[in-house]
């Protein structure tokens, strides 16, 4: 059965030169829930970040976070010196582990991002960033991000995948096939719909029993994709993505 999660369901932590719709993954599971993950993907942060913004040098425990970039460019600086600009295309995966430290600026025009936050498997891993290129304006689905033993360009510590595609007005897209995980797909842009539900910019869909339908783009849209293991094993102690 198709779940659907609304966008008026999100918090918004930051409103400002620096505004956060705070997608709490769990919350399309239902309302009596203590944890509002979707087993190890905690939280997507769907941000915009005014031009002139800084925001500064600041640590992360324990989460694995993927910086997504849909407008803009974002310049970022780690404790350990390297600095880099993060734009559409130019992926960003900060395994934080035990302690990573960085800062964000925006020195041109405005930013709209996501920042994924995942559960790691185990607490205290080694610190790490990694960096990939991709395509831009992929109209099919482009794997981005997996597993360590995995294919993907990126690796998170966890079981999870994720893909983007960005479908044209009128395009089909056929779900990737996944066995034992369960698919968590958000529009980050655009309008599509599944099966009978319309789903919106800032919105969610999920089936935990069977895979998805194909998704039918109303609009041109940008979608990311996600599949979870939701039984892994997983540290709850992530800055963000941990249980509070």
């Amino acid at each position: 059965m198709l779940r659907k999660l609304s966008n008026d369901k999100h918090k918004q932590p930051f409103r400002g030169p620096f505004s956060i719709i705070r997608v709490q993954t769990g919350d399309i599971l239902g309302d009596d829930r203590e944890d509002p993950a979707f087993g190890p993907l905690s939280i997507i942060d769907h941000a915009v970040m005014k031009k002139g913004l800084t925001i500064k040098m600041h640590e992360h425990v324990n989460d694995e976070i993927l910086s997504y970039v849909l407008h803009g460019k974002m310049y970022h600086r780690d404790s350990a010196g390297l600095e880099m600009p993060i734009t559409p295309g130019n992926l960003m995966m900060m395994n934080a582990g035990s302690s990573f430290w960085h800062e964000e600026k925006v020195k041109e025009d405005h930013v709209e991002m996501l920042q994924i936050f995942v559960r790691p498997r185990e607490t205290d891993l080694e610190p790490n960033i990694q960096f990939h290129e991709k395509p831009v304006q992929n109209a099919d689905w482009y794997l981005m991000v997996g597993p360590e033993d995995s294919d993907a360009p990126l690796h998170v510590r966890q079981s999870v995948y994720i893909y983007d595609a960005n479908p044209k007005q009128g395009e089909q897209l056929v779900i990737p096939n996944s066995q034992e995980l369960q698919p968590f797909l958000y529009v980050m842009n655009g309008e599509i719909q599944v099966g009978e539900w319309s789903i919106n910019k800032y919105e969610a869909v999920t089936d935990l029993e069977s895979p998805l339908p194909p998704i039918y783009a109303k609009e041109e849209s940008t979608l990311v994709l996600f599949f979870v293991d939701r039984n892994a094993p997983m540290s709850l102690m992530g800055t963000i993505s941990g249980k509070r």
